[in-house]
């Protein structure tokens, strides 16, 4: 089971890579806190970031994040690798379906379905009461 760490929600005119140094700036009391003897934590990133920035920014404000997580690009197959499985258009990314899965479970809150929010916090919020809602199902299920 994939559940999110943190929940960060941006204006459409930010970028990826600014909306994800916010969100990790925003929470880095838990990667101070977090041992470093414990597993790295791995970000799944599209091609639309770029993991040396974000290393480098990152370790501005706390020089050892990079012990504790690491970026992971989705892969994109290739024109080569669609014409060998017999398939050409768009072919998902493996990596890619854990983000896509919470989108999909996000889009069964009804609350999301439209987001007309005035202001970021409503929107946060209403995204992390649709993954308590996930996280309670799932705990009652089992």
């Amino acid at each position: 089971m994939v559940l999110p760490f943190f929940t960060h929600c941006t204006k459409a005119n930010v970028s990826d890579d600014a909306g994800l140094l916010e969100m990790l700036r925003e929470n880095i009391s838990y990667f101070r806190s977090k041992p470093m003897n414990i597993p790295k934590i791995t970000i799944l990133l599209d091609q639309g970031y770029h993991p040396e920035h974000l290393t480098q920014e990152l370790e501005k404000v706390y020089p050892q994040i990079m012990r504790q997580i690491k970026f992971e690009r989705s892969t994109k197959p290739s024109t080569q690798e669609k014409a060998a499985q017999g398939k050409s258009g768009f072919v998902p990314a493996v990596a890619r379906w854990v983000i896509e899965r919470s989108n999909a479970w996000m889009g069964r809150c009804k609350i999301l379905v439209k987001n007309f929010e005035r202001t970021l916090s409503n929107a946060t919020t209403k995204l992390n009461l649709c993954f308590v809602r996930l996280m309670l199902k799932r705990l009652a299920a089992s």
